[in-house]
C-alpha cells in the first residue's frame, strides 16, 4: 500500500519560536498542577490514617462487670421467655439450632474492643477473622520525607522534574560528636590555667591594651582617609564599644567613644540628612549619586547607633544597673558615662545642623540638673556654649523649649544653674543688625568708570537691568532671613518670660528667684510695655517682703529700671521707691563678702541716674555722690575705683556738684546723713571731705581718681585722667582692678574671708587710723559738724 503524502505544513522558525514556549510552560504547570494534586490526595490519605490510628487507641473498651451483668439479665430474660413458650410447641431440631446458638454466644469468641451487645444480629458471612482484620493497626508512621527540587530534565516525552529526598541527620552520629566535645571539656577543665603574677598580668594587660589602641588608630585613619568607601569599618568600630575583657574593657570603651567622636565630626556634612522618598527611590539615578546616598544612609544609621549607645551608657549608670556580663563595675560606670556626656556635648555644639541634634538636646538638658557637681557643669557649659555661637536660633529655641518643660515637670525644683544659662542667650538687638550684615550676601557691582571702559553701549544697558535686579533679590533674601531670625528670637523669649513670670507668680519663696530676677535684668526692655505696670508692682513687693537677700534686691532694681530705660520711657512712673531703697542699703557694703555686690551697684547706678539725668533732681544727684565717697573709704580698691568712677561721671553729667567741694553751706539746713530719704537730707550742706583721705590711700588708681575730683574732674589739663582709665565704664574698671588680677599688696592684717572675727577686727583696725588721719587732716579745713560725724561713723561702726 502506498504511504500517503504528508500535506500538513511544516511550521516556520518564527512560529516554533513563538509558540514553543508557551506550550513548554503549559505543559510543565500542568504537570505540577498533577504532581500538586497527587501530594494532596496523598497527605489527606495520611492524615485519615492517622486519625483512624489515634481513635483505635483513644477508644475505651466495655466493662467486663457491665457486660457480665447485662448477659445475666439478658439470660434471665431468655429463660422467662423460654418458660413462656410451651415447650411441646418447638421441634428437635429448633431445640439442638438453639442449644449450639447457646454454646457459641460466650465472651471469649467477643470482640472486646466492641460495645454490642452479645445476641445482636450477625450479619451474613461475618466471623471473628474478618472482624479482627477490621480493626485499624497501630503502624509506626515515617515522618513525610523532604524533598529538594531539582532543576528538569527536558527529552522527547517533554519536560521531567527532579527532585532528591533531604538527607536526615543521623542522631547517633550526633550523639557520638556530643560525647566527643564532653570528654574534650572534662579534658579541658582537668587541666587548670597557669597562675600569673600581677607583674605578668600587668604586662599582659598592656600588650592587650596597645593592640587595641592599634586597631582603633587604624580603622579611624581608615574611615578619615576615604569616608565613602570605608563607612562599613564604622560598625566595625562602633563594635569595640562591646569590649568584653573586664582587664580592658574600660579604657578601650572610653578611646572608642572619643574617637567615635572625632570622626563624626570630621566627616558629617554641613547639611541635614533627609530620609528618601519611595518615588526617589524607585528613580534610576547616577552610581556617584548612588554611592553618595549609600553613604548618607550608612553615616545616619551608625551615627544614630552612636547615640544610642551613649544614651544606654548613661542609663545604666543612672540606674545603678550592672550587666548580666559583669564585665564592668558599678564604680567604673561613672567614669565611663562622664565620658559619655562629654562626647554628646561636644555633638550638641559642633554639629548643631546635623541629624538627631534635637534628641541630643533632650538628653543633655536633664543633665543640668544631675546630682553630680561634673556632669552637671557639664552640660552647663555646653549648653551656653551653644547660645554663644547660634546666630540664627534653631538651635536656642529648642533648648529652651526643653528648659522650660523640665522646670515645669520638676516642679520649679531644679538647680539655679539651669535657668543661669539663659542669660547666655543672644537676643540683642545690636546683635540682631551685625547678624543680619554678616548673613546677607555682600556682592560688588561695576562702577561706572568700568562700565564705560569694559563695556559697549548696549551691554552697559543690560548690564543695568541686571544689577538693578540682583539688588532687589538681595534686598529681598536679607530681608526675609532677617525677618524670620526677629521670629525665632521672639518666641525663645516669649518662652523665657513664661517660665520667670511662673515662677514670679508660683515660687517666690524658690532658690531659682535670683536667677529670674538676674534674667528679667539683663531681658527687661525686651519686654511687652502691656506687662510693665504688673511687673513693677510684682518687683516692688519683693523688694518690701524684706525676704530677699541684698544681691536679690539689687537685682529687682535694676530689673525695674531696664524696664524704664526702654519702652518704658513713655510711661508716667516715678520709681521713688527703689531709690530710696538703693539709698539706704548702699552701707550694706563692705570689704568682705558683699564686694562682690558692688558691680551691681554700679550698673544699678548707671541706669538710675547717669541714663535718666534728666528724670533726676539735683538734691538726689547730690545726696547719691556723697554717700558713695563714704562707702569708697570701706570697700577694697577695686570697688574704689568703681564708685569714684561713677562719681565722676555724675559730676560731669550734673551741673553744680561742685557744691560738695566747698566746705561752705548752700542755703539753709544741716546735711542729715542718717536720713534715708536722699530726697530731703541736706547734701548741698556738706563737703567731699573723703577726697583728702583717698589721695592717701595705698592703691596709686585710687589716689589718681581721688585727686582728679578734687579739682572738679576736669576733662583736660594737668588734673585730667589718662585716656586709659577715662575711657573705660565704672564696671569695667571695677572688673579690670579685681583682686585677681592686682599684683600689689595692701599694709594692712590678712584677712581670711571663712572667718568673721578677723574682718571684725579689720573694720576696728581701718575705722581707727582712719579717724585719727581725719582728725589731723580736717582740722584746719572741715568744720566741726564733719568731724562730729566722723566720730558718729566711728562709733556706730564700732556698735
Amino acid at each position: 500500500v502506498p504511504q500517503r503524502k504528508n500535506t500538513k505544513r511544516v511550521p516556520s522558525f518564527r512560529k516554533l519560536l513563538r509558540t514553543s514556549k508557551i506550550k513548554l510552560d503549559n505543559k510543565l504547570k500542568n504537570k505540577q498542577y498533577k504532581q500538586q494534586s497527587a501530594a494532596k490526595k496523598y497527605r489527606k490519605e495520611q492524615k485519615k490514617l492517622r486519625q483512624a490510628v489515634r481513635d483505635a487507641v483513644c477508644k475505651k473498651p466495655f466493662p467486663l462487670e457491665d457486660y457480665k451483668k447485662k448477659h445475666v439479665a439478658e439470660k434471665q430474660e431468655e429463660e422467662e421467655e423460654d418458660e413462656a413458650l410451651p415447650l411441646d410447641m418447638m421441634d428437635e431440631d429448633d431445640m439442638k439450632l438453639m442449644e449450639d446458638l447457646a454454646r457459641k454466644a460466650s465472651f471469649l469468641t467477643r470482640d472486646i474492643s466492641s460495645n454490642e451487645p452479645v445476641h445482636i444480629k450477625k450479619r451474613k458471612h461475618d466471623s471473628v477473622i474478618e472482624r479482627y482484620e477490621k480493626i485499624p493497626r497501630r503502624i509506626n508512621t515515617e515522618p513525610e520525607k523532604e524533598l529538594i527540587h531539582l532543576l528538569p530534565i527536558k527529552d522527547k516525552r517533554g519536560i521531567i522534574p527532579q527532585t532528591i529526598e533531604k538527607p536526615v541527620p543521623d542522631d547517633s552520629e550526633d550523639e557520638e560528636e556530643d560525647t566527643e566535645e564532653m570528654e574534650e571539656a572534662e579534658d579541658f577543665t582537668e587541666e587548670p590555667p597557669p597562675v600569673l603574677t600581677p607583674e605578668e598580668m600587668a604586662a599582659q594587660r598592656k600588650i592587650k591594651l596597645q593592640e587595641r589602641k592599634m586597631h582603633i588608630a587604624a580603622l579611624a585613619s581608615a574611615i578619615l582617609s576615604d569616608p565613602e568607601n570605608n563607612i562599613k569599618k564604622l560598625k566595625e568600630l562602633r563594635a569595640m564599644l562591646m569590649e568584653q575583657d573586664p582587664n580592658v574593657a574600660v579604657i578601650v570603651r572610653k578611646l572608642v567613644m572619643v574617637s567615635l567622636m572625632e570622626v563624626f565630626k570630621d566627616i558629617a556634612p554641613s547639611y541635614k540628612i533627609r530620609p528618601l522618598t519611595e518615588a526617589e527611590k524607585a528613580t534610576k539615578v547616577k552610581k556617584e549619586t548612588q554611592k553618595l546616598r549609600e553613604f548618607e544612609e550608612g553615616l545616619v544609621s551608625q551615627y544614630k547607633f552612636y547615640l544610642e549607645n551613649l544614651e544606654q551608657t548613661i542609663k545604666d549608670w543612672k540606674q545603678r544597673k550592672l550587666k548580666k556580663s559583669n564585665v564592668v563595675s558599678l564604680k567604673a560606670y561613672k567614669g565611663l558615662a562622664e565620658v559619655a556626656v562629654k562626647c554628646l556635648c561636644e555633638l550638641l555644639v559642633t554639629l548643631p545642623h546635623f541629624n538627631f541634634h534635637n534628641n541630643i538636646i533632650v538628653l543633655i538638658v536633664p543633665l543640668m540638673n544631675d546630682t553630680s557637681k561634673t556632669i552637671s557643669e557639664l552640660c552647663c557649659e555646653a549648653i551656653k556654649k551653644l547660645f554663644k555661637q547660634d546666630k540664627l536660633g534653631f538651635a536656642s529655641l529648642g533648648v529652651v523649649k526643653v528648659i522650660s518643660g523640665l522646670v515645669k515637670g520638676r516642679n520649679y525644683n531644679v538647680r539655679p544653674e539651669v535657668l543661669k544659662v539663659f542669660l547666655h542667650l543672644r537676643i540683642k538687638e545690636v546683635e540682631l543688625k551685625k547678624d543680619s550684615e554678616d548673613i546677607a550676601p555682600k556682592k560688588k557691582f561695576m562702577t561706572f568708570k568700568e562700565k564705560r571702559k569694559n563695556l559697549s553701549r548696549m551691554q552697559r544697558k543690560w548690564k543695568k537691568a541686571e544689577e538693578k535686579l540682583e539688588r532687589e533679590l538681595l534686598e529681598a533674601e536679607a530681608s526675609e532671613s532677617k525677618e524670620k531670625k526677629l521670629k525665632l528670637h521672639m518666641e525663645t523669649l516669649n518662652i523665657v518670660f513664661l517660665t520667670y513670670f511662673r515662677i514670679l507668680k508660683r515660687a517666690q519663696k524658690s532658690p531659682l528667684l535670683p536667677a529670674v530676677l538676674e534674667g528679667l535684668a539683663k531681658f527687661a526692655h525686651l519686654i511687652n510695655v502691656e506687662f510693665f505696670d504688673d511687673l513693677l508692682i510684682v518687683l516692688h513687693s519683693l523688694i518690701a517682703s524684706d525676704d530677699l537677700s541684698y544681691r536679690e534686691s539689687l537685682h529687682c532694681i535694676l530689673s525695674a529700671f531696664q524696664i524704664l530705660s526702654g519702652q518704658g520711657d513713655v510711661l508716667n512712673i516715678d520709681p521713688m521707691k527703689f531709690y530710696t531703697h538703693l539709698y539706704k542699703t548702699l552701707f550694706s557694703l563692705h570689704a568682705g563678702g558683699t564686694n562682690n555686690d558692688i558691680g551691681i551697684v554700679l550698673q544699678c547706678l548707671d541706669v538710675m541716674l547717669a541714663k535718666r539725668r534728666k528724670q533726676v533732681s539735683q538734691q538726689r544727684a547730690l545726696a547719691f555722690m556723697k554717700r558713695l565717697s563714704t562707702l569708697a573709704l570701706h570697700v577694697l580698691p577695686n570697688s574704689g575705683i568703681g564708685i569714684l568712677a561713677t562719681n565722676r561721671i555724675l559730676m560731669q553729667t550734673f551741673p553744680k556738684m561742685d557744691l560738695l567741694l566747698d566746705n561752705e553751706s548752700q542755703g539753709s539746713g544741716v546735711y542729715l546723713p542718717e536720713l534715708d530719704e536722699p530726697e530731703h537730707c541736706n547734701a548741698q550742706n556738706t563737703a567731699l571731705w573723703e577726697l583728702h583721705l583717698l589721695q592717701r590711700h595705698y592703691h596709686p588708681t585710687v589716689q589718681k581718681f581721688a585727686a582728679h575730683l578734687a579739682v572738679g574732674a576736669p576733662a583736660e589739663g594737668s588734673g585730667a585722667l589718662s585716656l586709659d582709665l577715662s575711657r573705660r565704664p565704672a564696671t569695667e574698671l571695677f572688673e579690670a582692678y579685681s583682686m585677681r588680677g592686682m599684683t600689689f599688696n595692701p599694709p594692712v592684717p590678712s584677712v581670711t574671708p571663712r572667718r568673721k572675727d578677723t574682718f571684725s577686727h579689720v573694720d576696728s583696725f581701718l575705722n581707727e587710723e582712719l579717724t585719727e588721719q581725719l582728725q589731723q587732716h580736717m582740722s584746719k579745713t572741715v568744720s566741726h559738724k564733719t568731724l562730729d560725724f566722723a566720730k558718729h561713723l566711728r562709733e556706730s561702726s564700732l556698735s
